[in-house]
């Protein structure tokens, strides 16, 4: 696989020494604000668009340090992307938050005044896109969400920056992705959709995916809660099969759980020997810092992410100490 000058300096700049991409992410929108009025026990239009920056600005701040990069989104989080550590790299979120819930299937939307080149123009080193997709939807509803990659892969190659997608799964008959029933088919969703959008006529340079199994459902993992979808040995399995079948660099995403399950996904990861390039974890970083903010401020917030918070992406970081470098699947050598 080739990857252009102008794709391979921006990747770079979104790794470490060793290729591995240790980023944070803090690009949440419709579900910060949810959780912030939440916390606060106020209504959702009570949270100013200043409210949001403030948090993620302090997010940055604090944890970039102890990051290779961060995503964030245009909307609120170019005041953060501003207060990034020095050597942190920037990935900008192109999609609407959320999905059009008027029509079956999840459709996605762009953020309607940008483009590539705005997002570039903004100091982005990476396009990042989420879809939320399931292999088994019906097929006229994912050719929509593969015309859409396509459009979306093509203009990145256009302005030579790299393209992170990202897919959640989720149940076409609309049952919960939480429980033992989609931990049971979760591997298949993965990689299904991980297959898929390695094709070439995607152009997605590095694919951000969830693990293939649910650590709550796996027997004998440290977060174990009783039911089982899978022993640890079939886990491991499916990690190996969703690696197996990656064409592009993968990365995993930590998909709004706890910093102890994401933790125990990636020891998993390690003991199957997957060729995962790194992380782009969020929630499972920051999140208890909302009801902090809602509480006590900002300044009580940045006190929190700089004991818990810190703590949070060192034990992530101490976790993706198997990860290789994103460079392997390019056959090119590191820091090129």
């Amino acid at each position: 696989m080739n990857l252009s000058e102008g794709k391979t300096k921006h990747l770079n700049a979104l790794s470490d020494k060793n290729g591995v991409i240790a980023a944070a992410a803090m690009d949440q929108r419709g579900s910060l604000r949810k959780a912030i009025a939440s916390a606060k026990g106020v209504s959702e239009h009570q949270i100013s668009d200043d409210m949001m920056s403030e948090f993620k600005v302090a997010v940055s701040k604090v944890l970039t340090p102890h990051a290779s990069a961060i995503l964030l989104d245009p909307e609120f989080g170019i005041p953060a992307a501003h207060a990034r550590a020095n050597k942190a790299g920037l990935l900008l979120a192109y999609e609407e938050s959320g999905y059009d819930n008027t029509k079956p299937g999840r459709l996605p939307d762009l953020l309607p005044h940008l483009s590539v080149k705005r997002i570039k123009d903004l100091g982005a080193d990476a396009v990042k896109i989420l879809i939320y997709y399931s292999p088994f939807d019906d097929p006229d509803v994912n050719d929509i969400k593969h015309a859409f990659i396509e459009r979306i892969g093509a203009e990145c190659e256009t302005y030579e920056i790299p393209f992170f997608l990202e897919f959640v799964g989720y149940d076409p008959k609309g049952g919960s992705e939480k429980g033992l029933e989609f931990a049971k088919k979760k591997p298949q969703v993965v990689i299904g959709s991980m297959e898929e959008f390695g094709k070439p006529q995607y152009k997605v340079d590095v694919l951000k995916v969830e693990v293939p199994t649910n650590a709550e459902f796996v027997e004998a993992s440290s977060v174990f809660k009783g039911q089982a979808a899978y022993s640890r040995k079939e886990a491991l399995e499916w990690y190996r099969r969703a690696s197996d079948v990656a064409q592009k660099p993968f990365i995993y995403l930590s998909a709004g759980v706890s910093n102890p399950q994401f933790v125990e996904s990636l020891n998993m990861a390690a003991e199957a020997g997957t060729d995962y390039s790194g992380v782009l974890c969020g929630r499972a970083t920051w999140k208890d810092g909302v009801a902090v903010y809602a509480k006590q401020g900002v300044k009580a917030l940045e006190d929190w992410l700089s004991k818990e918070g810190v703590n949070n992406i060192n034990a992530v970081n101490n976790a993706i100490k198997s990860a290789k470098p994103w460079h392997a699947k390019y056959g090119i050598a590191v820091h090129a």
